[in-house]
């Protein structure tokens, strides 16, 4: 389980985001801090995995704490100007997410550093392909997101990713269905949301009465002939 803290000086946003970490697979919010120096003495006592940091605090800002916090970190912040961003990325922030953004954009950035922590996981020698490949998993939800239909779950919708991103190759509704445990009405409504803003590739398998079945996969996923 990744341990997250969420540090902004927004009580309501800090709920929101502490909330909405709960609600992905392998995260849990440890607490939540409001001013750098919250921020840094909660780092010292729960010693989280990741933490989500604000740049605007009551007391100073997020890149002023950064090292302190001695856990991997990303900025979530109204700030966008060039000098807080290599002030962020020079202190060690692994990403960047500037407000306002999608809970779909927060999901994806989430899921894309649980795949780069397990992929460093152990205690080995690393070839430079290996070195490559975890920073391309870390960078791998950076490309913009078209935001979800309203009344759908970004939660449900990076399941469905996920589903696709561990599979050997494309599936169908009624195989991610199965894998995620949603009906198959759902998966193929948030498969179609995906494929219509190009996170998802479409094709069709003709079977032996000639009626198509569609296929899906995450774009850039290779085919698998079957």
């Amino acid at each position: 389980m990744i341990r997250v803290l969420v540090v902004d000086d927004d009580f309501r946003v800090a709920a929101l985001h502490s909330s909405f970490v709960g609600q992905i697979p392998g995260f849990t919010a440890v607490g939540v801090a409001h001013t750098a120096q919250e921020a840094v003495e909660a780092a010292v006592r729960l010693r989280p995995d990741l933490v989500l940091l604000d740049q605007y605090l009551p007391d100073g800002l997020g890149t002023a704490v950064l090292a302190q916090l001695r856990a991997d970190t990303i900025m979530l912040t109204a700030a966008n100007d060039t000098a807080t961003v290599r002030a962020a990325l020079g202190a060690g922030a692994l990403n960047y997410l500037a407000k306002p953004f999608t809970a779909a954009q927060l999901a994806e950035r989430l899921a894309a550093y649980a795949r780069y922590r397990h992929h460093l996981t152990g205690e080995r020698d690393l070839a430079q392909e290996e070195i490559d490949r975890a920073v391309a998993l870390l960078h791998d939800a950076d490309a913009p997101a078209a935001a979800l239909p309203k009344g759908r779950s970004p939660v449900t919708a990076q399941r469905i990713l996920e589903a696709l991103r561990s599979a050997t190759g494309p599936m169908t509704a009624v195989e991610i269905a199965d894998s995620t445990g949603v009906s198959r009405a759902t998966a193929q409504r948030y498969l179609g949301d995906l494929a219509h803003s190009g996170k998802v590739e479409l094709s069709l398998r003709y079977g032996s009465t000639g009626r198509p079945e569609h296929l899906y996969r995450r774009r850039g996923q290779p085919a698998r002939i079957r």
